[in-house]
């Protein structure tokens, strides 16, 4: 199926999937809340080197495939919303350390621990998102709603990119101790809602092993993985940036205009176009960012281009997807993007600390790469490919 488009069935938007969507939206802006103001913390406050924040950030991408191995048999093994909450809470605690940590004034965090804090707060946030994206939200919906239900709550997950690190940096004005009282909330907001849904009980499979790649990794998508890698790493090195409040206000405006534009400018249109034009978009904003740093048209080109981008990926991972692999191929869209964003965060402060064009220059050349990738060989894989 090349259309562009993704039909709208109002019943999909009942009570249960509102409370998942903005769950997943809570949880995922817990985590981002951080991205900007933490590297501050750790390189003011707790006198981290550039090298030693950047290894801190980046080192939160391994975190997120701890449990992936073991999420379908844990999913099958136990209650799939017990699992979620539980990984919830870990997120929360974990983030509750960070405020441990930040009130003891009197000596310095060890390395190690924030390392370890960061791994952990990986591996809780991973597990969470792929229990409630794959499953949870899945759980919610009718069978033939369901892609729309994955490319509807996607954008929810999107808008915390924008939102995120926008309340976080409001928060830090007042102190770091309130951005992690703040992301603690959210994380229990998050925690509350789901806890307000009720998912009949299923009969666990028989033969379920406790390694295996299912809801984890679709090995037939690496090479939509790999693109999206790419493009998610730009994502991350931008992040690293010392950007203003107005900047994530301004994606976010640019979130909604994808939004829009998908309804409207792409529904017709040929399927290659909307990625490629994302990437244009992506370009034309490091241009901008490069020669007109407070320019606010780059974080309107940098929300419309990533949101078109992003969306669009996440319908071909599904597209890909065989029988009963359609949680496997969210995971897998999921893990893409935010290991890219956190590999770019960390690669941002331990290459590129303070060293803006040498950053604009890298996240031009990847995207430039990822452009070429797309146009030469992933779209044409991925229409010879597609099972969907």
């Amino acid at each position: 199926m090349n259309t562009q488009n993704t039909p709208v069935h109002i019943k999909l938007w009942h009570r249960e999937f509102w409370l998942m969507a903005i769950s997943s939206l809570l949880l995922t802006m817990s985590v981002y809340m951080l991205v900007p103001v933490m590297p501050q913390w750790l390189m003011h406050t707790e006198n981290f080197t550039p090298e030693e924040t950047g290894w801190s950030m980046g080192v939160f991408a391994l975190g997120l495939y701890l449990f992936g191995a073991p999420c379908s048999w844990m999913v099958q093994r136990f209650r799939r919303n017990v699992i979620c909450m539980h990984a919830v809470i870990a997120v929360g605690l974990a983030t509750g350390l960070l405020w441990y940590i930040d009130d003891l004034r009197s000596e310095f965090v060890e390395f190690w621990i924030i390392l370890l804090q960061r791994l952990v707060l990986g591996a809780a946030f991973g597990l969470a998102q792929m229990v409630l994206a794959s499953t949870l939200i899945n759980d919610t919906c009718e069978s033939f709603q369901r892609t729309e239900a994955n490319f509807s709550a996607s954008w929810f997950t999107r808008f915390a990119l924008s939102l995120g690190p926008l309340a976080g940096l409001v928060a830090y004005q007042f102190g770091f101790h309130v951005v992690l009282v703040t992301t603690m909330v959210l994380a229990v907001v998050s925690l509350l809602l789901i806890r307000l849904v009720k998912f009949p009980f299923r009969t666990p499979e028989e033969g379920v092993h406790v390694m295996s790649l299912d809801r984890f990794f679709l090995p037939h998508g690496f090479v939509l993985f790999v693109n999206l890698l790419l493009v998610s790493i730009v994502v991350g090195l931008l992040l690293s940036l010392p950007l203003q409040p107005i900047f994530y206000a301004l994606m976010m405006g640019g979130f909604l205009l994808a939004l829009l534009a998908q309804r409207f400018v792409f529904r017709d249109a040929e399927l290659k176009s909307e990625v490629l034009t994302g990437l244009i978009l992506m370009l034309a904003a490091l241009l901008i960012l490069h020669g007109y740093p407070t320019s606010p048209v780059a974080p309107v080109f940098v929300g419309l281009g990533v949101g078109v981008i992003g969306s669009r990926f996440l319908l071909f991972f599904i597209k890909l997807s065989r029988h009963c692999q359609r949680g496997t191929s969210q995971s897998t869209c999921f893990l893409g993007w935010e290991t890219g964003i956190s590999l770019g965060v960390g690669l941002g402060y331990l290459f590129f600390y303070k060293q803006p064009d040498m950053l604009i220059y890298t996240a031009l050349a990847l995207t430039m790469a990822a452009l070429l990738m797309y146009h030469f060989f992933t779209h044409s894989w991925f229409v010879r490919n597609k099972n969907r």
